[in-house]
């Protein structure tokens, strides 16, 4: 695999996916996308265009359309796969259960065959840290316990297994399982970032929106867990960081077969607080909060161990907390309602 190679990225016009197509580009490789578009819009590969200026192939389908998948790998010399494309809402996971275990394991399924069939052999997955459950200890290493609480968890989880039993068979292949933490932020030049559907199930973007007056207050769900100011602490890692770790992990399977695991973060927990604080610093913008009740499920606190990235991938994060506000600010401010500003649609 060289760097002008086609890398098959499902889910690109996503908010994680739509950085590492920019961040492919950037470092040489052919990135075609596939996205059903159902969260996300194209208007992010249209920047990315005007911001790399390249023309990215893209198509709109669901990748379990496995003929229309197959019509891709056959149109294109594909050499790897980046897979982002799955939802990803933990509290519609537990409403839909159903309807997460169809997408985000059948879609896998797909592209399995599609690998087969057109002697693909390198595969990145995006994993989440939801496969740690409650961590007995923090930082999470790699090798601690999996238990995923909730079914997009499972899903995330069973994906894991699935492309382990099935790299096993198959000994030329080589997959590295993402297991990241909190994304935020956006790409420095403020054309693309997170652009969330109706009310944010993440802390960053509803900070934001709330900063650009299109929701009233942060609700902060909890001051009681026991972390330095008693609310949730979490590893916040800026996407560019998050999409270089994709493009490691590709680069390391040059050279290597067989599955590969790792944690993407700082190592670093941040409470909401911290968030809060941060943002202010960081954009001179006052972030009215109330304290509400704690969610049903929520832990106290979730970290990175990111030793194994840093030492197999030469991969670490080099944004901090305050950079992080700063360019999900920017993003923010010039896209008050996202994509819809410029595209008209969501």
């Amino acid at each position: 695999m060289t760097k002008e190679s086609q890398i098959l990225v499902t889910g690109g016009a996503g908010y994680i996916g739509s950085h590492t197509v920019l961040e492919l580009i950037q470092q040489g490789y052919s990135p075609v996308v596939v996205d059903d578009l159902s969260n996300s819009s194209k208007e992010s590969l249209i920047r990315v265009e005007e911001l790399t200026g390249a023309k990215i192939p893209f198509y709109e389908i669901d990748i379990a359309d496995s003929k229309g998948l197959a019509s891709i790998f056959s149109s294109h010399s594909i050499d790897g796969i980046i897979h982002f494309a799955a939802f990803k809402a933990v509290g519609e996971s537990v409403e839909k259960p159903l309807a997460y275990y169809r997408n985000n394991i059948g879609g896998l399924f797909s592209l399995l065959d599609c690998m087969d069939t057109y002697g693909v052999t390198q595969f990145v997955f995006s994993s989440s840290c939801t496969v740690y459950g409650d961590a007995d200890d923090v930082p999470i290493p790699e090798s601690a316990s999996v238990s995923a609480v909730n079914p997009y968890g499972q899903t995330k989880l069973m994906s894991e297994i699935i492309l382990r039993d099935v790299a096993q068979s198959r000994p030329n292949w080589s997959v590295s399982n993402l297991r990241y933490f909190n994304p935020v932020g956006a790409h420095p030049s403020g054309r693309i970032g997170e652009d969330p559907s109706g009310i944010p199930n993440n802390l960053m973007p509803y900070i934001t929106q709330v900063a650009v007056g299109t929701r009233p207050f942060l609700r902060v769900f909890g001051d009681t867990y026991p972390t330095h100011d008693g609310t949730g602490v979490r590893d916040y890692i800026h996407v560019v960081d998050l999409a270089k770790g994709h493009i490691a992990a590709l680069s390391y399977q040059k050279t290597v077969q067989g599955v590969h695991t790792f944690n993407l973060g700082t190592g670093r927990g941040s409470s909401v607080l911290d968030v809060v604080k941060a943002f202010e610093r960081a954009t001179g913008k006052t972030i009215p909060y109330e304290i509400v009740d704690a969610r049903a499920g929520d832990i106290a606190e979730a970290f990175a161990d990111t030793s194994k990235a840093s030492e197999v991938l030469g991969w670490s994060a080099e944004f901090g907390l305050e950079e992080m506000c700063r360019d999900a600010w920017n993003w923010q401010s010039k896209n008050p309602h996202g994509y819809e500003d410029s595209s008209g649609t969501v």
